[in-house]
Protein backbone atom coordinates (compact mmCIF):
# COMPACT_ATOMS: atom_id res chain seq x y z
CA UNK A 1 0.00 0.00 0.00
CA UNK A 2 1.09 3.59 -0.62
CA UNK A 3 2.98 5.02 2.37
CA UNK A 4 0.75 8.11 2.54
CA UNK A 5 -2.38 5.95 2.65
CA UNK A 6 -0.86 3.81 5.40
CA UNK A 7 -0.22 7.00 7.42
CA UNK A 8 -3.76 8.16 6.70
CA UNK A 9 -5.22 4.90 8.02
CA UNK A 10 -3.17 5.31 11.22
CA UNK A 11 -4.38 8.91 11.66
CA UNK A 12 -8.01 7.83 11.40
CA UNK A 13 -7.55 4.85 13.71
CA UNK A 14 -5.74 6.98 16.31
CA UNK A 15 -8.01 10.01 15.91
CA UNK A 16 -5.36 12.43 14.64
CA UNK A 17 -7.53 15.07 12.96
CA UNK A 18 -5.00 17.68 11.80
CA UNK A 19 -1.58 19.12 12.63
CA UNK A 20 -3.09 21.46 15.28
CA UNK A 21 -4.94 18.75 17.19
CA UNK A 22 -3.18 17.84 20.46
CA UNK A 23 -4.62 14.31 20.45
CA UNK A 24 -3.17 11.71 20.55
CA UNK A 25 -0.29 13.16 22.61
CA UNK A 26 2.40 11.01 20.95
CA UNK A 27 1.43 12.46 17.52
CA UNK A 28 1.41 16.11 18.61
CA UNK A 29 2.74 18.41 15.88
CA UNK A 30 2.48 15.73 13.19
CA UNK A 31 0.28 15.93 10.12
CA UNK A 32 -3.22 14.58 10.65
CA UNK A 33 -5.85 13.02 8.40
CA UNK A 34 -6.60 16.39 6.80
CA UNK A 35 -3.03 17.23 5.75
CA UNK A 36 -2.24 13.70 4.57
CA UNK A 37 -5.39 13.58 2.43
CA UNK A 38 -4.45 16.97 0.93
CA UNK A 39 -0.95 15.66 0.13
CA UNK A 40 -2.34 12.46 -1.38
CA UNK A 41 -4.62 14.45 -3.70
CA UNK A 42 -1.73 16.78 -4.65
CA UNK A 43 0.39 13.73 -5.51
CA UNK A 44 -2.34 12.51 -7.85
CA UNK A 45 -3.49 9.52 -5.80
CA UNK A 46 -6.95 8.45 -6.96
CA UNK A 47 -9.59 9.83 -4.54
CA UNK A 48 -11.36 6.44 -4.52
CA UNK A 49 -8.09 4.83 -3.36
CA UNK A 50 -7.79 7.46 -0.63
CA UNK A 51 -11.25 6.44 0.60
CA UNK A 52 -10.88 2.66 0.16
CA UNK A 53 -7.24 2.13 1.12
CA UNK A 54 -6.76 4.91 3.66
CA UNK A 55 -9.88 6.19 5.42
CA UNK A 56 -11.90 2.96 5.33
CA UNK A 57 -8.92 0.91 6.54
CA UNK A 58 -8.51 3.16 9.61
CA UNK A 59 -12.22 3.17 10.46
CA UNK A 60 -12.37 -0.59 9.87
CA UNK A 61 -9.66 -1.15 12.46
CA UNK A 62 -11.36 1.06 15.06
CA UNK A 63 -14.70 -0.69 14.35
CA UNK A 64 -13.18 -4.12 15.02
CA UNK A 65 -11.46 -2.86 18.20
CA UNK A 66 -14.76 -1.39 19.42
CA UNK A 67 -16.52 -4.70 18.74
CA UNK A 68 -13.82 -6.51 20.73
CA UNK A 69 -14.03 -4.00 23.64
CA UNK A 70 -10.43 -2.86 23.06
CA UNK A 71 -11.48 0.77 22.59
CA UNK A 72 -14.48 2.77 23.79
CA UNK A 73 -17.04 5.31 22.57
CA UNK A 74 -14.70 8.37 22.77
CA UNK A 75 -12.13 6.55 20.60
CA UNK A 76 -14.73 5.91 17.90
CA UNK A 77 -15.93 9.53 18.07
CA UNK A 78 -12.43 10.99 17.64
CA UNK A 79 -11.65 8.54 14.80
CA UNK A 80 -14.86 9.62 13.05
CA UNK A 81 -13.83 13.28 13.44
CA UNK A 82 -10.48 12.52 11.80
CA UNK A 83 -12.24 10.77 8.93
CA UNK A 84 -14.73 13.63 8.55
CA UNK A 85 -11.92 16.18 8.20
CA UNK A 86 -10.52 14.15 5.29
CA UNK A 87 -13.95 13.59 3.74
CA UNK A 88 -14.40 17.37 3.44
CA UNK A 89 -11.55 17.32 0.91
CA UNK A 90 -13.10 14.39 -0.97
CA UNK A 91 -16.59 15.97 -1.14
CA UNK A 92 -16.08 17.51 -4.64
CA UNK A 93 -15.07 14.08 -5.97
CA UNK A 94 -18.24 12.49 -4.58
CA UNK A 95 -20.31 15.26 -6.18
CA UNK A 96 -18.63 14.76 -9.57
CA UNK A 97 -19.11 10.99 -9.39
CA UNK A 98 -15.37 10.30 -9.39
CA UNK A 99 -15.70 8.71 -5.93
CA UNK A 100 -18.64 6.41 -5.28
CA UNK A 101 -20.28 5.06 -2.13
CA UNK A 102 -21.08 1.35 -1.88
CA UNK A 103 -24.74 2.28 -1.51
CA UNK A 104 -27.11 4.14 0.82
CA UNK A 105 -28.69 3.12 4.11
CA UNK A 106 -31.31 4.92 6.23
CA UNK A 107 -30.76 4.92 10.00
CA UNK A 108 -33.05 6.12 12.75
CA UNK A 109 -34.16 5.61 16.35
CA UNK A 110 -37.79 4.44 16.38
CA UNK A 111 -40.92 6.31 17.48
CA UNK A 112 -41.01 7.18 21.19
CA UNK A 113 -37.27 6.66 21.72
CA UNK A 114 -34.96 9.66 22.09
CA UNK A 115 -31.66 7.81 22.54
CA UNK A 116 -29.13 8.39 19.79
CA UNK A 117 -25.61 7.57 21.02
CA UNK A 118 -25.73 3.96 19.82
CA UNK A 119 -27.26 4.95 16.49
CA UNK A 120 -24.65 7.68 16.00
CA UNK A 121 -21.79 5.23 16.54
CA UNK A 122 -23.34 2.78 14.07
CA UNK A 123 -23.68 5.66 11.60
CA UNK A 124 -19.99 6.57 11.96
CA UNK A 125 -18.75 3.01 11.51
CA UNK A 126 -21.00 2.33 8.49
CA UNK A 127 -20.09 5.67 6.89
CA UNK A 128 -16.45 4.87 7.61
CA UNK A 129 -17.00 1.63 5.70
CA UNK A 130 -17.80 3.52 2.51
CA UNK A 131 -21.59 3.76 2.76
CA UNK A 132 -23.77 6.84 2.41
CA UNK A 133 -25.85 7.21 5.59
CA UNK A 134 -29.18 9.07 5.69
CA UNK A 135 -29.76 9.71 9.40
CA UNK A 136 -33.38 10.35 10.42
CA UNK A 137 -32.44 11.14 14.02
CA UNK A 138 -34.64 10.04 16.93
CA UNK A 139 -38.38 9.40 17.37
CA UNK A 140 -38.72 8.39 13.70
CA UNK A 141 -41.96 6.73 12.62
CA UNK A 142 -42.80 4.42 9.72
CA UNK A 143 -43.77 7.26 7.34
CA UNK A 144 -40.41 8.93 7.83
CA UNK A 145 -38.57 5.71 6.98
CA UNK A 146 -40.81 4.94 3.98
CA UNK A 147 -40.37 8.45 2.55
CA UNK A 148 -36.58 8.25 2.99
CA UNK A 149 -36.45 4.86 1.22
CA UNK A 150 -38.39 6.31 -1.74
CA UNK A 151 -36.36 9.49 -1.90
CA UNK A 152 -32.84 8.08 -1.54
CA UNK A 153 -33.08 4.67 -3.29
CA UNK A 154 -31.49 2.91 -0.33
CA UNK A 155 -30.45 -0.73 -0.07
CA UNK A 156 -31.08 -1.15 3.66
CA UNK A 157 -32.62 0.40 6.77
CA UNK A 158 -31.23 0.36 10.30
CA UNK A 159 -33.63 0.70 13.26
CA UNK A 160 -32.44 1.48 16.78
CA UNK A 161 -34.27 1.17 20.11
CA UNK A 162 -32.90 1.42 23.63
CA UNK A 163 -36.17 1.12 25.55
CA UNK A 164 -38.17 -2.10 25.91
CA UNK A 165 -41.31 0.05 25.60
CA UNK A 166 -40.36 1.10 22.05
CA UNK A 167 -39.60 -2.40 20.75
CA UNK A 168 -43.26 -2.73 19.68
CA UNK A 169 -42.81 0.39 17.52
CA UNK A 170 -39.76 -1.25 15.92
CA UNK A 171 -41.94 -4.23 15.00
CA UNK A 172 -44.61 -1.97 13.45
CA UNK A 173 -42.04 -0.03 11.41
CA UNK A 174 -40.32 -3.22 10.21
CA UNK A 175 -43.64 -4.71 9.06
CA UNK A 176 -44.61 -1.47 7.27
CA UNK A 177 -41.27 -1.35 5.45
CA UNK A 178 -41.46 -5.02 4.41
CA UNK A 179 -45.04 -4.60 3.12
CA UNK A 180 -44.10 -1.71 0.82
CA UNK A 181 -40.46 -2.59 0.08
CA UNK A 182 -39.99 -6.37 0.59
CA UNK A 183 -36.54 -6.22 -1.05
CA UNK A 184 -35.14 -3.73 1.50
CA UNK A 185 -32.94 -5.28 4.18
CA UNK A 186 -33.92 -4.26 7.72
CA UNK A 187 -31.20 -4.25 10.39
CA UNK A 188 -32.09 -3.76 14.05
CA UNK A 189 -30.01 -3.00 17.11
CA UNK A 190 -30.18 -1.73 20.67
CA UNK A 191 -29.57 -2.86 24.24
CA UNK A 192 -32.84 -4.76 24.90
CA UNK A 193 -32.89 -6.58 21.54
CA UNK A 194 -32.10 -10.22 20.77
CA UNK A 195 -31.74 -12.36 17.68
CA UNK A 196 -35.03 -14.08 18.49
CA UNK A 197 -36.83 -10.73 18.62
CA UNK A 198 -35.34 -9.71 15.25
CA UNK A 199 -36.53 -12.97 13.69
CA UNK A 200 -39.99 -12.60 15.24
CA UNK A 201 -40.57 -9.13 13.77
CA UNK A 202 -39.25 -10.07 10.31
CA UNK A 203 -35.98 -8.14 10.42
CA UNK A 204 -33.07 -9.42 8.34
CA UNK A 205 -30.35 -8.92 10.95
CA UNK A 206 -29.89 -8.27 14.65
CA UNK A 207 -26.57 -6.45 14.97
CA UNK A 208 -25.18 -6.44 18.53
CA UNK A 209 -22.40 -4.03 17.46
CA UNK A 210 -21.72 -1.56 14.61
CA UNK A 211 -19.08 -3.74 12.96
CA UNK A 212 -21.59 -6.59 12.67
CA UNK A 213 -23.95 -4.29 10.76
CA UNK A 214 -21.17 -3.15 8.42
CA UNK A 215 -19.94 -6.71 7.80
CA UNK A 216 -23.50 -7.77 6.92
CA UNK A 217 -23.95 -4.90 4.44
CA UNK A 218 -20.60 -5.61 2.79
CA UNK A 219 -21.42 -9.32 2.49
CA UNK A 220 -24.99 -9.01 1.22
CA UNK A 221 -24.25 -6.19 -1.22
CA UNK A 222 -20.76 -7.28 -2.29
Amino acid sequence: MNELLEKLAVCVERGKINVQSPYPPDMKGQDGAYEITKKALEEGINPQDILNNGLMVGMGKIGVKFRDNKVFVPDVLIAAKAMKSAMELLKPYFQSGQVKHKGSIVLGTVTGDLHDIGKNIVSMVIEGGGWNVIDLGVDAGADKFLNAIKEHKVKAVGLSALLTTTMQNMETITKNIKEVFPEIKVLVGGAPLTNDFANKIGADLYAPDPQGALDYLNTVFA
